[in-house]
C-alpha cells in the first residue's frame, strides 16, 4: 500500500549481521523508538536500535500527521480520570513535546492549530465540557463555528509530516547504530536475539504501539491492536482546510497538505469488531465511509490516489502503558491514536524509568492490567 507521505533520498539502514554489544537496545524505529534513541544519546548512554521493517514502516510513518495536546479523552474527562494536578500536569507536557518536535525537526510541522466539530447535541456539550476544563487550567480554546461546522479551535496544536520526522531522527541519532529488517525473535533481560545475530545489553526497551501484545504477549490484556484507515488524493484547490479537523471526538479525521493533497481518515467503528485486527490490509467498508466523508461532506472530487491502513495500540483507560513488562524489559505504547506528541512523551519517561531516573511522565503514564474499565471508549484517531 501506498501512504500520502513521501521521503526522497532514504537510504535504507542494513540489517544486523551478528553479534553486538550496548548498554541499551531499543526495539521499534517508529517515532517512540527514534526519540528513545535520542534521549539515550543526550544522556551518554550506547543504544543500539532495530526494526524488523524500515524506519517509520508502520503507523508511525503512516497515521494522520496530527500534533495534539493532550491524551486521547478530553481534558474534563482526564481531570476525573488522574485528578486536576495530575491532569493540567501531563497537558502541559504534551504541549511542551509539541515545541520539542518543533524545534528538533522544524521542516517536518506546521503549527496551525487544530479543529474539533460535532454536529450531534451530545457532541457539542462534550465540547463544552472540554473547552472549560481547559479554560479553568489555563489553557487555550475558542469556540468556532464556520464552514466546517461548530466545536472548538485548539491553537496550540499542529501537523506534522511523520515520516520525514522520524527518517530525520534516523539521519540524526549519531553515536546509536541502527538496522532495518532485524526483527526481535527474542526478548530477555540482558539479551535481544535477532534471526543474524544477537544484541547483548543492560536493558531492552520496546517502543511498539500496533503489535505491542504479539511482541510482548503479556501484555494483551493491557494494550490491544486496532487497524487505522486512511485515503489522501490528488492535488486540488476545491477546498481550502487550514488546519487539521477531527469530526466525531476523532472517529473521522482530515488535513490538507502544503501542495493541496487531502488526506482522511475514520470510520473505524463502522468496521466493527474486524478492525480488531493485526492485518494492515485496507477493507472496502471503512474505505467507503472514509469516500464518502471526502466526496459528500469535504466536498472534494479529486480522484483518490492512495490508500493504505495501520495498527495502533489503544487501552481501556485511554492512558498509555509505559511499565516493566518482564525483568530487564521495559515497554512502552497504546498512545490510543495520540502517538506522535504522547509516544515520544513516553519514550523519554521510558528511557527514565529504564536507567533509574526521574520521569514526571511516568506518574500520568503507567497503566495497570487490573486498571477499571473506562466510562466510554478513547476515540482519537
Amino acid at each position: 500500500m501506498t501512504t500520502v507521505w513521501q521521503y526522497d533520498g532514504w537510504a535504507a539502514l542494513p540489517p544486523l549481521d551478528g553479534d553486538a554489544e550496548t548498554d541499551v537496545c531499543v526495539v521499534g524505529l517508529g517515532g517512540s523508538g527514534l526519540t528513545a534513541v535520542h534521549e539515550l544519546i543526550d544522556r551518554g548512554v550506547r543504544a543500539v536500535g532495530i526494526d524488523a521493517g524500515s524506519v517509520a514502516g508502520g503507523a508511525a510513518g503512516g497515521n494522520g500527521g496530527f500534533l495534539l495536546a493532550g491524551l486521547a479523552w478530553p481534558h474534563y474527562q482526564m481531570v476525573a480520570t488522574l485528578g486536576r494536578d495530575r491532569a493540567a500536569a501531563l497537558h502541559r507536557l504534551t504541549l511542551d513535546e509539541i515545541d520539542r518536535i518543533g524545534a528538533t525537526t522544524p521542516d517536518a510541522v506546521r503549527r496551525t492549530g487544530s479543529l474539533r466539530i460535532e454536529d450531534t447535541a451530545e457532541g457539542l456539550a462534550d465540547c463544552a465540557g472540554h473547552a472549560a476544563a481547559l479554560r479553568a487550567d489555563g489553557f487555550a480554546v475558542e469556540e468556532y463555528d464556520g464552514v466546517e461546522g461548530r466545536g472548538l479551535v485548539f491553537p496550540d496544536d499542529g501537523v506534522l509530516q511523520p515520516l520525514a520526522r522520524c527518517r530525520a531522527l534516523a539521519t540524526t541519532a549519531f553515536g546509536a547504530v541502527l538496522h532495518e529488517g532485524t526483527p526481535a525473535v527474542r526478548i530477555e533481560q540482558g539479551l535481544v536475539t535477532t534471526p543474524r545475530g544477537s544484541i547483548r545489553c543492560d536493558a531492552v526497551l520496546v517502543c511498539v504501539d500496533g503489535g505491542l501484545d504479539l511482541v510482548l504477549p503479556e501484555l494483551a490484556g493491557v494494550v490491544r491492536t486496532v487497524r487505522l484507515q486512511m485515503l489522501a488524493t490528488a492535488p486540488t484547490d476545491e477546498v481550502v482546510v487550514p488546519r487539521p479537523v477531527y469530526l466525531r471526538d476523532g472517529y473521522e479525521y482530515w488535513q490538507q497538505l502544503p501542495d493541496g493533497r487531502v488526506a482522511v481518515g475514520g470510520f473505524r467503528d463502522r468496521g466493527g469488531a474486524a478492525e480488531e485486527t493485526h492485518e494492515v490490509t485496507t477493507t472496502a467498508v471503512v474505505q467507503d465511509a472514509i469516500e464518502g466523508l471526502l466526496r459528500e461532506r469535504i466536498g472534494v472530487q479529486a480522484p483518490v490516489t492512495a490508500r493504505w491502513a495501520a495498527s495502533v495500540g489503544y487501552t481501556r483507560t485511554g492512558l498509555p502503558y509505559v511499565g516493566e513488562a518482564r525483568p530487564g524489559v521495559f515497554a512502552a505504547g497504546g498512545y490510543c491514536g495520540t502517538g506522535n506528541v504522547v509516544g515520544a512523551l513516553c519514550a523519554r519517561a521510558l528511557v527514565a524509568l529504564a536507567l533509574g531516573h526521574d520521569a514526571p511522565a511516568l506518574a500520568f503514564a503507567e497503566v495497570s492490567p487490573a486498571a477499571p474499565d473506562p466510562p466510554s471508549p478513547p476515540r482519537r484517531p
